[in-house]
């Protein structure tokens, strides 16, 4: 029998590198059974079939490895120091996180010292504008229930000898890196730089975007936050277009290649009537085209409300000669929101039928929120579960949601390809369903 399950070619090799054997004994004070040993497996399809067709071909499955403490661990915990570093758009949650690895580190672990890094990676390097932050419970007190991140942050590349020197300066063992896919591809080349200078340096990424778009990991923190403030947004749009005859009212949510957020709260809010993101492309004129199916939406009902992901219908506004990004590398895309709005009152002004449309884009209002019960608890788990891979040496991987469970993942997963909603699955068949 031939294996020939698409997309698993990918997740052939989702082994962990460890900085060598653990041999010291961890300091925490639990019952065996609550011990994770790297045996262990999470089995990445929770589908039988598709697991039956490995075991058909006589083949191991792909599986995670596990989270949790180690029984034994590699550094000695009152010899080392760590550094936390935050990258990328600000997210809710970060000042969670933060505290989480501070407290676990500190009171579980009995590590001394803890420094944050400022402003991104640039706070780890030569240039950096300030010193790093020494972190500690009465610093990270309280900072849970504030938005936004206390070390800032930043994007955009550094010199990455010149930041393993920095490392090296500072006496750091372990660097938690917090951040998206572009915060991971840095720091897969921090670990490969550490390697070639022959040091012993564990690098851990703890997966912050609020788009919910990093491959192998099924929810991010700050994901649920921002469904949660986004269909308070949607609320009064559809507020807005119930008060006007032919009310349009348009909201546009974050999601650069990932519709997550926006399908999200349509669902939470169910007023949605046009949903629309990245992953399904759509037309804008014809019989079939959004505008005309607006049209007949406003025939029927005298109102409407559209949620646009921000990286939807780029096609449609023309491709220009250079493809422009920001200093993280990602594209940065046309204001879909804006087009939309003009397009809809450009069509409507020529079928001389009078409409009123309310423009909403809560992006910033969102990201600076603080994190919600949901993703604190996540938040909780994710920082406690990077400090104990890093105290037993695993490096270049980072903490990852799945099947109800954490584990580990090799860094190089989630570097240039991000997550998806599949057109074809029941999840976007009930975002059709209950639209229009």
């Amino acid at each position: 029998m031939e294996l020939n399950i698409p997309g698993d070619e990918e997740l052939k090799n989702l082994d962990i590198h460890s900085l060598g054997e653990a041999k010291i004994k961890s300091p925490l004070n639990l019952d065996d059974a609550l011990f994770v040993n790297d045996d262990d497996k999470i089995l990445v399809h929770s589908d039988s079939k598709k697991n039956k067709q490995y075991f058909d071909c006589r083949e191991t499955p792909p599986a995670f490895q596990p989270a949790g403490p180690r029984k034994k661990i590699f550094f000695n915990p009152e010899e080392i120091t760590c550094g936390i570093v935050t990258c990328g758009g600000i997210c809710p949650g970060l000042n969670d996180v933060i505290r989480t690895i501070v407290l676990t580190l500190q009171w579980q672990y009995g590590v001394k010292k803890v420094l944050g890094f400022r402003y991104g990676y640039e706070g780890i390097s030569s240039g950096a504008r300030k010193e790093p932050l020494e972190l500690n419970p009465s610093v990270v007190k309280e900072i849970q229930h504030k938005g936004g991140t206390i070390l800032g942050s930043s994007r955009g590349h550094q010199n990455l000898e010149d930041m393993v020197k920095t490392l090296i300066k500072y006496k750091i063992k372990i660097l938690f890196t917090i951040g998206g896919d572009g915060t991971f591809n840095g720091a897969h080349n921090i670990c490969k730089e550490i390697k070639r200078q022959g040091e012993l340096i564990s690098v851990i990424g703890i997966p912050k975007t609020i788009d919910n778009d990093i491959y192998c990991s099924e929810t991010t923190f700050g994901f649920a936050t921002a469904v949660e403030e986004a269909r308070n947004s949607i609320a009064a749009a559809n507020e807005e277009a119930k008060a006007a005859f032919n009310g349009i009212g348009l909201v546009k949510l974050m999601g650069r290649d990932s519709g997550f957020i926006a399908t999200g709260a349509s669902l939470a809010n169910s007023d949605v009537n046009f949903c629309l993101v990245p992953e399904v492309p759509f037309a804008l004129d014809g019989d079939k085209g959004f505008l005309r199916r607006l049209e007949k939406r406003l025939e029927r009902k005298q109102h409407a409300v559209i949620v646009v992901a921000e990286g939807a219908g780029q096609y449609l506004m023309g491709q220009s000669k250079e493809t422009v990004k920001d200093s993280s590398g990602n594209v940065r895309h046309k204001d879909i929101g804006f087009f939309l709005k003009q397009s809809i009152k450009e069509y409507f002004k020529k079928k001389n039928i009078p409409i009123t449309v309310k423009y909403i884009d809560p992006s910033y209002t969102i990201r600076s929120c603080p994190a919600n019960a949901f993703d604190s608890v996540l938040c909780l788990f994710f920082g406690q579960n990077a400090v104990h891979a890093g105290m037993a040496g695993k490096t270049d991987m980072f903490i990852s949601s799945w099947s109800q469970r954490f584990t580990h993942v090799p860094l190089t997963m989630a570097i240039n390809k991000r997550k998806k909603i599949n057109p074809e699955n029941t999840f976007w068949q009930t975002i059709l369903a209950i639209t229009e």
